[in-house]
Protein backbone atom coordinates (compact mmCIF):
# COMPACT_ATOMS: atom_id res chain seq x y z
CA UNK A 1 0.00 0.00 0.00
CA UNK A 2 1.48 3.33 -1.00
CA UNK A 3 1.48 6.42 1.19
CA UNK A 4 -0.66 8.09 -1.45
CA UNK A 5 -3.50 5.65 -0.65
CA UNK A 6 -3.72 6.98 2.91
CA UNK A 7 -2.82 10.60 2.16
CA UNK A 8 -6.42 11.84 2.05
CA UNK A 9 -9.54 11.27 4.12
CA UNK A 10 -10.89 7.76 3.86
CA UNK A 11 -12.85 5.26 5.91
CA UNK A 12 -11.26 1.81 5.67
CA UNK A 13 -13.39 -1.26 6.44
CA UNK A 14 -10.79 -3.76 7.58
CA UNK A 15 -11.54 -7.46 7.91
CA UNK A 16 -9.81 -9.16 10.84
CA UNK A 17 -9.35 -12.87 11.73
CA UNK A 18 -12.34 -14.87 12.96
CA UNK A 19 -10.03 -17.02 15.05
CA UNK A 20 -6.67 -17.85 13.52
CA UNK A 21 -4.45 -14.74 13.62
CA UNK A 22 -2.54 -16.05 10.61
CA UNK A 23 -5.53 -15.18 8.44
CA UNK A 24 -4.99 -11.42 8.63
CA UNK A 25 -3.69 -9.92 5.39
CA UNK A 26 -0.56 -7.83 4.97
CA UNK A 27 -2.73 -5.06 3.55
CA UNK A 28 -4.95 -5.11 6.65
CA UNK A 29 -1.88 -4.83 8.91
CA UNK A 30 -0.44 -1.97 6.90
CA UNK A 31 -3.76 -0.14 6.94
CA UNK A 32 -4.18 -0.50 10.70
CA UNK A 33 -0.62 0.71 11.20
CA UNK A 34 -1.01 3.72 8.89
CA UNK A 35 -4.43 5.22 9.64
CA UNK A 36 -4.87 8.04 12.15
CA UNK A 37 -7.53 6.21 14.18
CA UNK A 38 -9.07 2.75 14.56
CA UNK A 39 -12.73 2.46 15.55
CA UNK A 40 -13.36 -0.98 17.10
CA UNK A 41 -16.48 -2.79 18.26
CA UNK A 42 -14.74 -3.89 21.48
CA UNK A 43 -11.51 -2.08 22.32
CA UNK A 44 -10.47 -4.71 24.87
CA UNK A 45 -10.73 -7.47 22.29
CA UNK A 46 -9.12 -5.45 19.50
CA UNK A 47 -6.29 -4.21 21.74
CA UNK A 48 -5.05 -7.78 22.06
CA UNK A 49 -5.03 -8.12 18.26
CA UNK A 50 -3.12 -4.87 17.80
CA UNK A 51 -0.63 -5.69 20.53
CA UNK A 52 0.05 -9.07 18.92
CA UNK A 53 1.09 -7.29 15.71
CA UNK A 54 2.83 -4.38 17.50
CA UNK A 55 0.38 -1.79 16.17
CA UNK A 56 0.08 1.31 18.34
CA UNK A 57 -2.51 3.30 16.39
CA UNK A 58 -5.00 5.11 18.61
CA UNK A 59 -8.09 2.99 19.33
CA UNK A 60 -11.64 4.10 20.19
CA UNK A 61 -14.90 2.21 20.75
CA UNK A 62 -17.60 2.14 18.08
CA UNK A 63 -20.51 -0.20 18.85
CA UNK A 64 -24.30 -0.38 18.75
CA UNK A 65 -24.68 1.53 22.02
CA UNK A 66 -22.62 4.57 21.02
CA UNK A 67 -22.81 4.72 17.22
CA UNK A 68 -25.34 7.59 17.28
CA UNK A 69 -22.84 9.68 19.25
CA UNK A 70 -19.65 8.48 17.58
CA UNK A 71 -20.77 8.62 13.94
CA UNK A 72 -20.85 12.44 13.62
CA UNK A 73 -17.55 12.71 15.51
CA UNK A 74 -15.86 10.25 13.16
CA UNK A 75 -17.34 12.00 10.12
CA UNK A 76 -15.96 15.29 11.42
CA UNK A 77 -12.50 13.73 11.69
CA UNK A 78 -12.74 12.40 8.16
CA UNK A 79 -13.83 15.80 6.87
CA UNK A 80 -10.71 17.28 8.46
CA UNK A 81 -8.61 14.96 6.30
CA UNK A 82 -8.04 12.15 8.79
CA UNK A 83 -8.09 8.46 7.91
CA UNK A 84 -10.11 5.99 10.00
CA UNK A 85 -10.20 2.19 10.03
CA UNK A 86 -13.31 0.38 11.22
CA UNK A 87 -12.94 -3.14 12.60
CA UNK A 88 -15.34 -5.54 14.33
CA UNK A 89 -14.59 -8.17 16.95
CA UNK A 90 -13.91 -10.65 14.15
CA UNK A 91 -14.39 -10.96 10.42
CA UNK A 92 -15.67 -8.37 7.98
CA UNK A 93 -17.23 -5.19 9.44
CA UNK A 94 -20.98 -4.62 8.97
CA UNK A 95 -21.74 -8.36 8.57
CA UNK A 96 -24.09 -8.63 11.59
CA UNK A 97 -21.96 -5.92 13.22
CA UNK A 98 -22.25 -2.13 13.66
CA UNK A 99 -21.03 0.21 10.93
CA UNK A 100 -23.85 0.74 8.45
CA UNK A 101 -24.68 4.21 9.77
CA UNK A 102 -21.06 5.30 9.59
CA UNK A 103 -20.63 4.07 6.02
CA UNK A 104 -23.91 5.67 4.96
CA UNK A 105 -22.94 8.99 6.54
CA UNK A 106 -19.48 8.90 4.94
CA UNK A 107 -20.92 8.27 1.49
CA UNK A 108 -23.44 11.08 1.95
CA UNK A 109 -20.52 13.42 2.68
CA UNK A 110 -18.64 12.09 -0.39
CA UNK A 111 -15.92 10.62 1.80
CA UNK A 112 -14.06 7.65 0.33
CA UNK A 113 -15.00 4.27 1.78
CA UNK A 114 -12.38 1.61 1.08
CA UNK A 115 -12.83 -2.15 1.64
CA UNK A 116 -9.87 -4.12 2.93
CA UNK A 117 -11.30 -7.62 2.45
CA UNK A 118 -10.51 -10.74 4.40
CA UNK A 119 -12.14 -13.35 6.66
CA UNK A 120 -15.91 -13.73 6.91
CA UNK A 121 -17.42 -16.60 8.90
CA UNK A 122 -20.52 -16.87 6.69
CA UNK A 123 -18.52 -17.23 3.47
CA UNK A 124 -15.93 -19.52 5.06
CA UNK A 125 -18.72 -21.84 6.24
CA UNK A 126 -20.48 -21.77 2.86
CA UNK A 127 -17.26 -22.67 1.05
CA UNK A 128 -16.89 -25.95 2.96
CA UNK A 129 -20.57 -26.79 3.46
CA UNK A 130 -21.16 -28.91 0.39
CA UNK A 131 -24.47 -27.05 -0.08
CA UNK A 132 -25.26 -25.11 -3.28
CA UNK A 133 -23.14 -21.96 -3.26
CA UNK A 134 -24.21 -20.38 -6.54
CA UNK A 135 -27.23 -18.77 -4.86
CA UNK A 136 -27.44 -18.08 -1.14
CA UNK A 137 -28.95 -15.64 1.33
CA UNK A 138 -27.40 -14.43 4.59
CA UNK A 139 -30.05 -14.05 7.30
CA UNK A 140 -27.86 -13.07 10.26
CA UNK A 141 -29.14 -13.95 13.74
CA UNK A 142 -32.69 -15.38 13.96
CA UNK A 143 -35.03 -13.68 16.48
CA UNK A 144 -34.37 -14.55 20.12
CA UNK A 145 -38.01 -15.06 21.14
CA UNK A 146 -39.51 -18.41 20.15
CA UNK A 147 -42.83 -17.14 18.79
CA UNK A 148 -41.22 -14.42 16.71
CA UNK A 149 -38.59 -16.88 15.51
CA UNK A 150 -41.20 -19.37 14.29
CA UNK A 151 -43.04 -16.65 12.38
CA UNK A 152 -39.77 -15.52 10.84
CA UNK A 153 -38.79 -19.06 9.81
CA UNK A 154 -42.18 -19.58 8.18
CA UNK A 155 -41.36 -16.74 5.78
CA UNK A 156 -38.33 -18.77 4.64
CA UNK A 157 -40.12 -22.07 3.99
CA UNK A 158 -40.22 -21.55 0.21
CA UNK A 159 -36.73 -20.04 -0.11
CA UNK A 160 -34.77 -21.96 -2.75
CA UNK A 161 -31.38 -20.41 -2.00
CA UNK A 162 -29.02 -21.82 0.61
CA UNK A 163 -29.80 -20.16 3.96
CA UNK A 164 -26.95 -18.91 6.16
CA UNK A 165 -27.47 -17.97 9.81
CA UNK A 166 -25.35 -16.88 12.74
CA UNK A 167 -26.68 -18.54 15.90
CA UNK A 168 -25.89 -17.71 19.53
CA UNK A 169 -24.56 -20.68 21.48
CA UNK A 170 -27.13 -19.87 24.19
CA UNK A 171 -29.99 -20.47 21.73
CA UNK A 172 -28.54 -23.06 19.36
CA UNK A 173 -30.66 -25.99 20.58
CA UNK A 174 -34.00 -24.16 20.66
CA UNK A 175 -33.29 -22.46 17.34
CA UNK A 176 -32.37 -25.71 15.59
CA UNK A 177 -35.48 -27.43 16.95
CA UNK A 178 -37.64 -24.63 15.53
CA UNK A 179 -35.83 -24.84 12.21
CA UNK A 180 -36.41 -28.59 12.09
CA UNK A 181 -40.11 -28.24 12.91
CA UNK A 182 -40.79 -25.37 10.51
CA UNK A 183 -38.43 -26.12 7.61
CA UNK A 184 -38.49 -29.91 7.80
CA UNK A 185 -36.24 -32.46 9.46
CA UNK A 186 -34.99 -33.94 6.20
CA UNK A 187 -33.43 -30.72 4.98
CA UNK A 188 -29.67 -31.00 4.58
CA UNK A 189 -27.86 -28.63 6.93
CA UNK A 190 -24.37 -27.83 8.14
CA UNK A 191 -23.25 -26.68 11.57
CA UNK A 192 -19.89 -24.91 11.38
CA UNK A 193 -18.61 -24.19 14.89
CA UNK A 194 -15.49 -22.32 16.04
CA UNK A 195 -14.18 -21.86 12.48
CA UNK A 196 -10.36 -21.54 12.23
CA UNK A 197 -10.02 -22.13 15.98
CA UNK A 198 -8.66 -25.06 17.96
CA UNK A 199 -12.00 -26.84 18.32
CA UNK A 200 -13.26 -26.19 14.81
CA UNK A 201 -16.13 -28.56 14.00
CA UNK A 202 -18.00 -28.83 10.70
CA UNK A 203 -20.77 -31.37 10.30
CA UNK A 204 -23.24 -31.92 7.48
CA UNK A 205 -26.43 -33.96 8.07
CA UNK A 206 -30.19 -33.63 8.03
CA UNK A 207 -31.73 -31.20 10.51
CA UNK A 208 -33.19 -34.20 12.36
CA UNK A 209 -29.71 -35.66 12.78
CA UNK A 210 -28.04 -32.37 13.66
CA UNK A 211 -30.62 -31.56 16.33
CA UNK A 212 -30.12 -34.97 17.98
CA UNK A 213 -26.31 -34.58 17.80
CA UNK A 214 -26.30 -31.12 19.40
CA UNK A 215 -28.70 -32.20 22.16
CA UNK A 216 -26.59 -35.27 22.96
CA UNK A 217 -23.21 -33.50 22.91
CA UNK A 218 -23.03 -30.38 25.10
CA UNK A 219 -19.67 -29.46 23.53
CA UNK A 220 -21.55 -28.65 20.33
CA UNK A 221 -23.52 -26.01 22.23
CA UNK A 222 -20.42 -23.87 22.85
CA UNK A 223 -18.57 -21.27 20.82
CA UNK A 224 -19.39 -19.23 17.74
CA UNK A 225 -21.61 -20.90 15.17
CA UNK A 226 -22.70 -20.64 11.57
CA UNK A 227 -25.69 -22.74 10.53
CA UNK A 228 -26.46 -23.38 6.87
CA UNK A 229 -29.62 -25.01 5.52
CA UNK A 230 -30.36 -26.11 2.00
CA UNK A 231 -33.09 -24.26 0.17
CA UNK A 232 -36.30 -25.86 -1.00
CA UNK A 233 -35.65 -28.04 -3.99
CA UNK A 234 -37.66 -27.11 -7.04
CA UNK A 235 -40.54 -29.49 -7.69
CA UNK A 236 -42.05 -29.80 -11.12
CA UNK A 237 -45.55 -30.35 -9.72
CA UNK A 238 -45.38 -27.28 -7.45
CA UNK A 239 -46.08 -29.40 -4.37
CA UNK A 240 -44.09 -27.19 -2.03
CA UNK A 241 -45.79 -23.99 -3.18
CA UNK A 242 -49.19 -25.65 -2.89
CA UNK A 243 -48.35 -26.76 0.64
CA UNK A 244 -47.54 -23.21 1.77
CA UNK A 245 -51.08 -22.07 1.01
CA UNK A 246 -52.88 -25.32 1.92
CA UNK A 247 -51.42 -26.34 5.29
CA UNK A 248 -52.27 -23.17 7.28
CA UNK A 249 -55.92 -23.44 6.14
CA UNK A 250 -56.14 -27.12 7.10
CA UNK A 251 -54.56 -26.47 10.51
CA UNK A 252 -57.13 -23.75 11.23
CA UNK A 253 -60.03 -26.11 10.48
CA UNK A 254 -58.87 -29.59 11.48
CA UNK A 255 -56.90 -31.53 14.12
CA UNK A 256 -53.16 -31.59 13.41
CA UNK A 257 -52.99 -35.27 12.45
CA UNK A 258 -55.90 -35.00 10.03
CA UNK A 259 -54.51 -31.80 8.50
CA UNK A 260 -51.15 -33.50 7.89
CA UNK A 261 -52.78 -36.57 6.38
CA UNK A 262 -54.85 -34.54 3.90
CA UNK A 263 -51.90 -32.30 3.00
CA UNK A 264 -49.77 -35.40 2.34
CA UNK A 265 -52.41 -36.91 0.05
CA UNK A 266 -52.80 -33.68 -1.91
CA UNK A 267 -49.10 -32.82 -2.28
CA UNK A 268 -47.44 -36.23 -2.12
CA UNK A 269 -45.04 -34.98 0.57
CA UNK A 270 -43.96 -36.98 3.62
CA UNK A 271 -46.77 -37.21 6.19
CA UNK A 272 -44.46 -37.25 9.22
CA UNK A 273 -42.72 -34.07 8.08
CA UNK A 274 -46.06 -32.43 7.41
CA UNK A 275 -47.28 -33.41 10.89
CA UNK A 276 -44.30 -31.61 12.45
CA UNK A 277 -44.95 -28.51 10.39
CA UNK A 278 -48.66 -28.59 11.15
CA UNK A 279 -47.94 -28.98 14.86
CA UNK A 280 -45.61 -25.97 14.78
CA UNK A 281 -48.27 -23.93 13.02
CA UNK A 282 -50.93 -24.97 15.53
CA UNK A 283 -48.74 -24.11 18.54
CA UNK A 284 -47.87 -20.74 17.07
CA UNK A 285 -51.54 -19.76 16.72
CA UNK A 286 -52.45 -20.55 20.35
Amino acid sequence: MSNQTLSSAALFLVATPIGNLGDISSRALQTLQSVDLIAAEDTRHSKRLLQHFAIDTRLIAYHEHNEDQQTPQLIARLQRGRSVALISDAGTPLVSDPGYRLVQAALQQQIRVVPVPGPCAAIAALSVSGLPSDRFVFEGFPPAKQGTRVNYLQTLQSEQRTLIFYVSCHRITDTMIDMRDVLGGQRQAVLARELTKTYETIRKATLDELVAWVIDDSDQQKGEMVLLIEGVRERGNGAQLLLESLLPVLVDELPVKQAATIASKVTGLNKNELYKRALALKENTK
